[in-house]
C-alpha cells in the first residue's frame, strides 16, 4: 500500500532535502511551495530516481486561502497523508519599529497560521487511521528572545510549544509530532530575510542536507524535539540557566550586522 507525504517549502533547502529522503523510502510526495517551475523540476527528479508519484501544488502560504485550496486539491486526488512536513517559513529582519507590518503579517501567516491549519486538517485522518508523523520546522530561535527579529523568534517559539503540546495529546494514537530546531542553515532563508551580513550567519552554518537527515531520523523515531549539532544542543540549557536579560543581549549582538 502506498504512503504519501506532504511537504511545504519543498522547492529548496531543508524541504527539498526532506522530499528526497521521503521519496527514497517510497513515499509518494505532494510538493507545496510558491514556485511551480522549481516544484516541477523536483517532481520530475523524484519520479525518475525513486519511481514515486508526485502532486505539485503551487501555493503561496502567506495567502489566507492557500491552506483550504491545498486541502481541497489533496482531497480531490483521493490522497491521505501519512507524513506532514510543515517546513515553509521565512524571516523578517530589523527593529520592530522599522519593519514592514504587512511582511510580518505574511510571515505569521506562513510560520504560524498555515502550519497550524494544515496540522488541524490532516491530523484527524492520521488519528482515525492510527498512524502518522508530523514534522514542524522550529529553530534554535525558539528557545530565546530575538532582538532585530522579534516576531520571527516568537513565531518559532510558538511552533516549538505547539509541537510539544500536540505530541503529548497524541500519545497512544499512533501519531507522532516532531519539532526540528536547527541553528543557522545554508538555504535561501538569509537572503529573503536580508540578513546575510549579520554575525549570526557569518559564523558556523549547517548545510540543509545534514539538517534534513537529522530531522528525518528523529521524525521516524518519534522524537519530540530534534536539535542538530552539538553546540546548538547547548542553547536550551544555556537559555535556562542564564539571566534572561543577558541572553537577550547576546542574541542582539549576534543578530547585528557586521558593519553596525
Amino acid at each position: 500500500m502506498s504512503k504519501t507525504a506532504l511537504i511545504t517549502g519543498a522547492s529548496g533547502g531543508i524541504g527539498y532535502e526532506l522530499a528526497l529522503l521521503l521519496a527514497r523510502d517510497g513515499f509518494d510526495c505532494i510538493l507545496v511551495a510558491r514556485s511551480r517551475d522549481k516544484l516541477d523540476e523536483l517532481a520530475a527528479r523524484l519520479e525518475s530516481e525513486f519511481r514515486v508519484k508526485t502532486l505539485v501544488v503551487a501555493r503561496d502560504l502567506s495567502k489566507p486561502t492557500a491552506v483550504d485550496e491545498i486541502y481541497e486539491e489533496v482531497s480531490a486526488a483521493s490522497m491521505s497523508i501519512d507524513v506532514l512536513v510543515n517546513n515553509a517559513g521565512f524571516p523578517v529582519y530589523g527593529r520592530f519599529v522599522d519593519t514592514d507590518w504587512q511582511a510580518e503579517l505574511d510571515m505569521l501567516q506562513v510560520n504560524v497560521v498555515a502550519l497550524t491549519a494544515l496540522t488541524k486538517l490532516f491530523v484527524r485522518g492520521m488519528v482515525e487511521r492510527r498512524n502518522g508523523r508530523i514534522l514542524n520546522l522550529a529553530s534554535t530561535a525558539a528557545f530565546v528572545p530575538g532582538p532585530l527579529m522579534a516576531v520571527y523568534y516568537a513565531s518559532k517559539a510558538y511552533v516549538l510549544s505547539f509541537s510539544q503540546a500536540l505530541a503529548n495529546e497524541l500519545q497512544g494514537t499512533g501519531v507522532t509530532v516532531t519539532a526540528l530546531a536547527p541553528g543557522p542553515t545554508r538555504t535561501g532563508f538569509q537572503k529573503r530575510g536580508v540578513m546575510e551580513d549579520s554575525r549570526l550567519v557569518r559564523g558556523q552554518v549547517a548545510d540543509a542536507k545534514s539538517v534534513a537527515a537529522a530531522g528525518y531520523r528523529g521524525m521516524m523515531r518519534g522524537k519530540t524535539i530534534v536539535i542538530p549539532g552539538f553546540s546548538n544542543k547547548l542553547i536550551p540549557w544555556v537559555a535556562r540557566v542564564s539571566p534572561r536579560g543577558a541572553v537577550t543581549r547576546v542574541v542582539r549582538r549576534m543578530q547585528e550586522r557586521v558593519s553596525d
